[in-house]
């Protein structure tokens, strides 16, 4: 699955780590939310890296929470969604609106071989100093290079570059910065 091969969705080992996933947001989810430093030790448990300083707003949700390494004074807010059958890297300074999405699993458009559950994935890399606007989505295999702005409502489904501005739906950028 990490190494963007075709997995079975449903292998018994895959649908436990799920669990224990949602069973770990679940727990962070109900803590009272100005118990920072118990949400910011569970938010250390339930994702690959993250450090002291990283704070997301409750609820947020995961598939496998280890897959995801959030860079030093990461911040994201309300709903943040991540399906993480993939790596995704976020880098320093990066702050994620409400209702953000990221996607990193795939599935077949053929009717008849996504019903298998034979699924792939494919990363999705966020560079330092990025802002994703309130509701954005972000699709598999899509890298958002350093200093990008992405505006609220964006469907982000190719690369975007480094020093750029992006909105829309598909995503385009819209203005370069100096």
């Amino acid at each position: 699955m990490l190494a963007g091969e075709v997995y079975n969705a449903v292998d018994p080992y895959l649908i436990e780590q799920l669990n224990l996933c949602k069973d770990k947001c679940w727990r962070y989810n109900q803590l009272q939310p100005t118990r920072l430093a118990e949400r910011n030790a569970m938010l250390r448990e339930i994702l690959g890296e993250a450090d002291d300083k990283t704070f997301i707003n409750q609820p947020f949700y995961c598939d496998y929470g280890s897959h995801i390494r959030v860079g030093k004074r990461f911040f994201a807010n309300f709903n943040w969604v991540v399906l993480d059958e993939a790596p995704v890297t976020i880098g320093d300074d990066c702050f994620i609106g409400p209702n953000v999405s990221i996607y990193t699993a795939c599935h077949s458009t053929d009717p008849v071989e996504r019903n298998t559950r034979q699924e792939w994935a494919r990363p999705v890399t966020i560079g330092h100093n990025c802002w994703i606007g309130g509701s954005t989505t972000i699709l598999p295999g899509v890298t958002i290079g350093d200093n990008v702005t992405i505006g609220a409502g964006s469907v982000v489904v190719h690369d975007i570059p480094s020093n750029s501005v992006a909105v829309g739906n598909p995503a385009r950028v819209i203005r370069h910065l100096e």
